[in-house]
């Protein structure tokens, strides 16, 4: 028996669904989407390109391949969920909506399509990588399933990889490494170099090339000013040429710099396509330019016109394929000056090939600064797609800023100079060429608006009425005040236009508007007029305007009690509520008539009183009674709204969450860990509890007893050959000055990163630096006279430089120089593996096996 037949509400029937048909989604695959959506009780509507799309605010939810179609925009701001096929096929196997950010389009979840699950890798890095992917777009599964995308292990022989190779079950296996480098970078980059059984990073030596692979990001967009016409695509799949044209009223701007005999084919292409070149920017859909500024540009930008290049159209007429000119960096106006900041730079490429190379030619030209094919000493900045050559090498040894394309990207589509200290902008992945993933940064439309665009430019609001061949509605800018009486009295703006007219403001496009809305921004009191369409562009008579003021005062007559209201929103702590008042909010001003209104201003002062009582009725908040530092709790995994909720309910039992070692008095684990956390803090000889201290204090809603849920791990205490009771005995003692005076160095990538082993070290008194060529010999730090230390370790102290290294090839290759250099300095060089340091801050004493250090040189 269906669900129908039963009584129950079907799956979709509260739904209706906007199928996207463009980019590439197949008519088989729209067919069967359709019949799925009907047979579970929901509304399809199909939407194919060239036709319009129609307005996002009647549809429940959008599916589309990816998120580059013409209305995605107005769809995130109307929060309209825009997914990806496959979360209808979730929904149903589920019987329930899936969660439809884990089926994003959004290119910034790159984790979007990844269902990952772990095999036999340490607790803490499986917890790091669960709760990465999940931020990012994708889904964790426990068991190996067919679903599964890649299963995250560090050797074929777990029982996991065995499985997928007996089954053949097509997950890829790699290792924690490519979730790691993809998390840090901010991209997903390919997963080839990381794949069992012959990971390429751990295999391949030092001297053998990088692979390049190819980018589809940049095709068509690496120049703003392309030099040939396109050639349009003549593809089976489409019925028509240029379909993407169709419709469409393209308006090329005057500062294109073209020749007539370019421009009338440019036109002669446009009207082949079905569409249509204007001179009128009020019917303009597309409005082309070379810069960022000027009159058309500005209210084009405000008017939510798609604003592009000449790249741009190119790229349309040639794939015959919708995009935004967002999307792609160069496909958008430049600006004549460039960046804040690239001025008088001189940056110098390395290692990026084809057209990711001319396209980053350009882009930093486009930032201002100047792209030097050699590197001299003068340059200031090196941008490589990996740091393998010699390019990188003589940088490096000159002092220049070596860094990869993102930090040029995103300093672009942010419009100011980041700085170059990001570790994400000197993140280069082994056996990894960055070029790959050039041109996957897109600008910030709310960046651009800031910055070129904004809404207050008195300049522009006289010129709109002085346009003659400019088919604009004009908008009232009105300061508005109330009079007890109800009425309403507009005061205007001077302006010096010969017309009688009031002054008027180019209209802005609030968020929620779609793209051929004139919506006035919510955070200005603009309100929109417009005149007849058959007599915009007759120059107006005394009568005309006359009749223009008559029905502007009489619409604002009508919307005086929105006006109050909005100041009234105002003066509420937090602003103006995001999305507007509901109806049936009580303090909702709804007038009987329009000629019985009373002015807000005594509710203004009700609610301003209100708001000071509720402020002196809040809840006082106990006083800490303990600083707590929690590590492997599984229930804040991946679900950050719980994280958030716990933590508030634990400060008002008294606990405040730390993530500072320094600061914490308790420390709460599931047992003893080796992660960055629980290892720094056994320096301060916390009060160590087991994590069901916090869920039963959650859970009971009150402060319990920490000596009441004592840590006790036996097992790991066997393990690893320490006492916990007495690790802390033993920081109390050692007052965090454990490892005063050791000179301890790190290579640059080792596993876990360098930042967790330089916390750990300073932790303990200790300092630990990155080796990149030179140990620094400085005896800054001065020995405590209460400290005691055997013979052996005064010795290992004031003799020994320790290097923290793994043996992966690329550390093995600087042993040489680090023993040389220490040799040189008269004194003891000695590599050691992470283990070395992980047990002296876990035991909290000093102690030495033969197993931590590295002997001789490992070949490879």
């Amino acid at each position: 028996m269906t669900e129908k037949q039963k009584g129950r509400p079907q799956l979709l029937s509260d739904c209706k669904i906007c199928v996207a048909r463009c980019n590439n989604l197949e008519e088989d695959a729209v067919m069967q989407l359709d019949i799925l959506i009907s047979e579970h009780g929901g509304e399809a509507v199909i939407h194919e390109e060239p036709a319009p799309f129609p307005p996002v605010e009647q549809f429940t939810h959008i599916i589309s391949l990816t998120a580059d179609f013409p209305a995605y925009q107005s769809a995130c701001d109307a929060m309209i969920p825009v997914v990806k096929p496959q979360w209808l096929q979730a929904s149903i196997a589920k019987g329930k909506l899936a969660n439809p950010r884990q089926f994003s389009p959004d290119p910034r979840l790159f984790f979007s399509d990844v269902v990952v699950t772990c095999g036999d890798i340490p607790d803490g890095d499986k917890d790091a990588i669960i709760g990465g992917v999940i931020a990012m777009g994708g889904l964790y599964s426990p068991r190996l399933t067919f679903q599964v995308t890649h299963l995250v292990d560090l050797s074929m022989e777990s029982d996991k990889a065995k499985l997928v190779v007996s089954k053949n079950l097509g997950a890829k296996i790699v290792l924690p490494h490519w979730f790691d480098d993809c998390l840090k970078l901010g991209r997903r980059i390919d997963e080839r170099p990381y794949t069992l059984p012959n990971p390429e990073i751990l295999n391949a030596g030092p001297d053998i090339p990088v692979r390049t692979f190819g980018n589809a990001a940049i095709v068509g967009a690496s120049t703003p000013e392309p030099t040939a016409l396109p050639t349009p695509s003549r593809s089976p799949n489409h019925h028509r040429s240029l379909s993407v044209l169709e419709g469409k009223h393209i308006m090329l701007s005057s500062d294109l710099g073209i020749g007539k005999h370019l421009l009338d084919s440019i036109e002669d292409l446009i009207k082949q396509g079905n569409g249509t070149v204007t001179k009128d920017l009020g019917k303009a859909d597309m409005f082309i330019c070379r810069y960022r500024e000027g009159f058309e540009y500005r209210t084009a930008s405000r008017w939510n016109k798609d604003v592009g290049n000449l790249s741009w159209l190119f790229y349309l007429i040639t794939h015959n394929k919708w995009t935004s000119p967002l999307r792609r960096l160069l496909h958008y106006p430049v600006h004549r000056d460039g960046v804040p900041g690239f001025q008088g730079f001189r940056i110098s490429l390395s290692n990026y090939v084809g057209e990711a190379r001319a396209y980053l030619e350009n882009l930093i030209q486009a930032a201002g600064a100047e792209c030097t094919k050699t590197l001299k000493t003068d340059n200031t900045h090196l941008i490589t797609a990996h740091d393998k050559s010699e390019k990188c090498a003589a940088a490096k040894e000159w002092g220049l800023q070596v860094v990869n394309h993102l930090w040029l990207e995103e300093s672009y589509a942010k419009w100011k100079m980041l700085p170059v200290s990001d570790p994400r902008y000197t993140r280069f992945p082994p056996r990894t060429n960055l070029g790959e993933v050039v041109g996957q940064t897109e600008l910030d439309k709310a960046v651009l608006e800031r910055n070129f665009f904004p809404a207050d430019s008195s300049v522009d609001q006289s010129r709109v009425m002085q346009q003659k061949d400019q088919n604009i509605a004009a908008n009232t800018e009105v300061i508005k005040t109330i009079s007890p009486q109800g009425q309403t009295k507009s005061v205007t703006k001077s302006s010096p236009a010969p017309s009688k007219t009031t002054a008027t403001t180019t209209p802005h496009t609030s968020r929620s508007s779609c793209k051929t809305s004139n919506t006035a921004d919510a955070k200005t009191p603009i309100i929109s007029r417009f005149l007849a369409d058959e007599k915009e562009n007759v120059t107006p008579s005394t009568t005309s305007s006359r009749k223009s003021k008559e029905a502007a005062a009489a619409r604002i007559h009508d919307i005086a009690p929105d006006i109050a209201l909005y100041e009234k929103e105002k003066k509420r702590v937090g602003g103006v509520v995001y999305g507007g008042r509901r109806k049936t909010d009580p303090d909702l001003i709804v007038p009987a008539n329009n000629k019985k209104r009373r002015s807000a201003e005594p509710e203004e002062e009700d609610d301003a009183e209100e708001e000071k009582e509720t402020k002196r009725q809040k809840k006082v908040k106990p006083p800490v009674a303990m600083h707590l530092m929690i590590t492997g709790f599984q229930r804040w995994v991946g679900n950050l709204k719980q994280e958030d909720t716990d933590k508030r309910h634990l400060r008002n039992l008294g606990i405040a969450i730390t993530q500072d070692a320094k600061k914490c008095t308790h420390l709460a684990a599931p047992s003893i860990l080796r992660t960055p956390k629980f290892v720094s803090a056994l320096a301060y000889a916390p009060v160590v509890v087991h994590i069901d201290y916090v869920t039963e204090c959650l859970a009971k809603d009150e402060l319990l007893d920490p000596s009441d849920f004592a840590l006790v791990d036996k097992i790991t205490e066997k393990k690893v050959g320490f006492n916990l009771a007495a690790t802390l005995e033993r920081a109390k003692t050692n007052k965090n000055k454990l490892l005063r005076d050791y000179r301890i160095c790190c290579v640059e990538t080792i596993r876990g990163g360098f930042d967790a082993f330089k916390s750990i070290a300073e932790a303990n008194g200790g300092e630990c630096t990155l080796f990149r060529g030179r140990v620094s010999m400085n005896d800054h730090r001065r020995r405590d006279p209460d400290s005691e230390s055997d013979e052996e370790e005064d010795h290992l102290m004031k003799n020994d430089v320790f290097l923290v290294s793994g043996e992966e090839p690329e550390h093995v290759k600087v042993w040489p120089r680090f023993r040389q250099m220490v040799l040189e300095a008269g004194k003891t060089p000695r590599i050691v593996n992470v283990n070395w340091l992980l047990d002296i801050a876990m035991s909290q004493e000093i102690g030495w096996k033969d197993e931590y250090e590295y002997k001789t040189d490992v070949a490879f």
